[in-house]
Order: structure tokens, then sequence, then C-alpha cells
């Protein structure tokens, strides 16, 4: 995984994840490795971009808002859903969002 998403040019759609963990792995790295490999095959996918320290913020890129919500209703990702929700999460928040402009260096 790249550290910085290659994307298209706008419009895209970015999925912000915001999180708080609870402490240990408890199978956390497992699951979040298994959901990026099955992102890649999604409909849509553009790429990823992950930070964690003590607050997480993953943003995920989709082509559009249906490629967007059809990844929330993949049945692997409604597991690690609710596992996040048990299991990993203090507390988390998800921002939709339209990027409009995306610039750079080059």
């Amino acid at each position: 995984m790249t550290l910085i998403a290659e994307t298209p040019e706008p419009p895209y759609v970015a999925v912000i994840f915001t999180s708080t963990r609870t402490e240990g792995d408890q199978g956390y790295a497992a699951m979040a490795a298994r959901m990026h490999e099955l992102a890649l095959d999604q409909p849509g996918y553009l790429g990823i971009e992950s930070a964690r320290e003590d607050v997480g913020i993953t943003v995920s890129y989709w082509a559009d808002h249906d490629a967007a919500r059809a990844w929330k209703q993949v049945a692997a990702h409604l597991v690690a859903q609710r596992r996040g929700r048990e299991v990993w999460y203090r507390d988390y928040r998800v921002r939709v969002a339209t990027v409009e402009r995306d610039y750079g260096p080059s």
C-alpha cells in the first residue's frame, strides 16, 4: 500500500473513518489487511490512506457514491464493522464527502 493514494481527477468520493481504539490487537491487524485486499477488488475502488496514533484516520477513495455504498454492504466488511463496534473501537465517526479539488507538488 502506498502512503498517498493515486487518485484520478475529481470529482470522486472520500469515505473518512476516524476512530479511537480499545487496548490490544484482538485480530484487528489481520482484519484490516483482509479488508484492504478485499477493497482492491471492489468496483469503483480508487485507493486508501491511513494513519494511527492516538486517533486513527483512514480515508478510502471511491469513483462515486454508489461504489462507496456498495463497499459498506460487502458481507465480509459487514462482519468487520460489527467486530469494530463490539471490540476494536472506543469511538468512531464515518464521514462521506465528494472531492472537488485534488492537488500536490507535481
